[in-house]
């Protein structure tokens, strides 16, 4: 979605931008390379394999160009750090990028096998093979409808402890058919094993609590009339971004520029079917209101 991504961030003049999921740089290079936009862009990703490659991508751009490895959480301290000012375009582009997704020594995907790790930042925290084999079957099943809303979570937790109890499960692909054997469906369309995956992946990593923080963080450090866009990818993430761009509105904090998420194309998902599921939500952050301290 970066046509649309451009058009409502709308970069322009010398303008801090920040893309607080660089990835691959993708969206960086788009909003680097817009007509009459001639600022800096700061590239923040929590996944150091990624910060190489993308600095790569954007050599060109020269001293227009800067990444760190940090979560988006910590925005401010990294702009302070850094000595920079208040950024007028901020890009979020959650979830797991597709160079996770496509090393499977990553753990990521349930089509490929590798070990259970799951991790964005490989540096420190636990794995998803951790949890599912530290966690007890209750635990498991509350994990499994929390972050992936899997109807059939207690009968999948109770799956993983069974197989478990055989041989700890450290691969993805063990884990993957432990879950489409419990999960059943073997016809539909979403592979058993999606929520599964997607539900460790959340934990993992704490993708939640850290959007949050990374929402307000963003608030936080914009410039007056600073564009936010925020692209994610499961309904979690969206009723996130929705309730917190509602509730900056209600107190006067910003301008919701996207009265309804935007979609991909027909033409984009069939180039890219990872792209199905995206949603794009964008607000523009105001001054308090009267009576309002701060937003």
């Amino acid at each position: 979605m970066v046509a649309e991504v451009l058009n409502l961030l709308a970069p322009g003049g010398k303008e801090l931008a920040v893309d607080c999921t660089l990835g691959l740089g993708g969206h960086a290079e788009a909003i680097l390379q817009r007509p009459g936009f001639d600022g800096p862009l700061l590239g923040l990703d929590r996944d150091g394999d990624a910060l190489p490659l993308a600095a790569e991508r954007l050599a060109r751009f020269g001293a227009r160009f800067t990444a760190r490895q940090e979560r988006f959480s910590r925005l401010g301290e990294a702009l302070a750090e850094l000595g920079l000012g208040r950024p007028g375009v901020i890009l979020f582009d959650l979830g797991a990028s597709s160079l996770q997704f496509d090393r499977p020594a990553r753990g990521f995907s349930f089509r490929q096998d590798g070990p259970l790790d799951m991790r964005m930042d490989g540096r420190s925290g636990p794995t998803a093979a951790d949890l599912v084999n530290g966690l007890d079957a209750e635990s498991l099943a509350e994990l499994l409808w929390k972050y992936g809303e899997e109807r059939a979570s207690r009968r999948i937790a109770r799956a993983i402890v069974a197989e478990r109890g055989r041989k700890p499960l450290t691969t993805t692909l063990r884990l993957a058919e432990t879950v489409r054997r419990a999960a059943g469906g073997s016809g539909a369309r979403l592979d058993p094993a999606t929520r599964t995956f997607q539900a460790l992946r959340i934990a993992v990593n704490d993708e939640l609590n850290e959007l949050e923080k990374g929402l307000a963080a963003a608030v936080d450090c914009a410039a007056p009339g600073a564009r936010l866009a925020v692209i994610s990818f499961h309904s979690l993430e969206d009723r996130i971004v929705k309730l917190f761009l509602r509730n900056l509105a209600v107190r006067g904090c910003a301008e919701i520029l996207t009265r309804r998420p935007l979609r991909p194309s027909e033409e984009e998902v069939a180039a890219n079917p990872r792209a199905r599921s995206a949603r794009l939500r964008v607000g523009r952050i105001l001054a308090p209101a009267a009576g309002e301290s701060s937003c």
